[in-house]
């Protein structure tokens, strides 16, 4: 993996975090409806990945790892709510249809990017 996308793992994420925060209804709009506490769940998951990729930046190579570990957690738990979007693609007409079933691999990648972050 190019190393850029290494180094950029932990500033996305962090930003993607503080995006929770200022853009709330845009993540809570992507929320199952099963779920409770959708405000809740939003800043929480957002805490989540700023927190993680903080990690990332660290130069503690355990801090790396336990961060990583903590942001694969985050990104299984964020994933009903990318199925949910690929689900009800008529509730996100703004974005295509197969873009909604692309994000689900890409998860893979994310993953991939968040454990090569973690190796320094």
């Amino acid at each position: 993996m190019p190393r850029l996308f290494k180094n950029a793992a932990g500033p996305v994420f962090v930003g993607a975090g503080i995006l929770h925060f200022v853009i709330p209804k845009t993540y809570e709009s992507i929320m199952p409806d099963y779920l409770p506490a959708h405000r809740e769940l939003v800043y929480a998951s957002g805490v989540a990945e700023a927190a993680g990729g903080a990690a990332l930046l660290s130069k503690n190579p355990t801090v790396r790892k336990y961060g990583a570990w903590w942001l694969i957690a985050t990104l299984v738990a964020v994933f009903p709510a990318n199925l949910h979007m690929a689900l009800n693609p008529e509730r996100y007409k703004k974005i295509p249809q197969p873009l909604l079933w692309a994000r689900l691999p890409l998860q893979l990648g994310f993953v991939r990017m968040v454990l090569r972050a973690a190796k320094g």
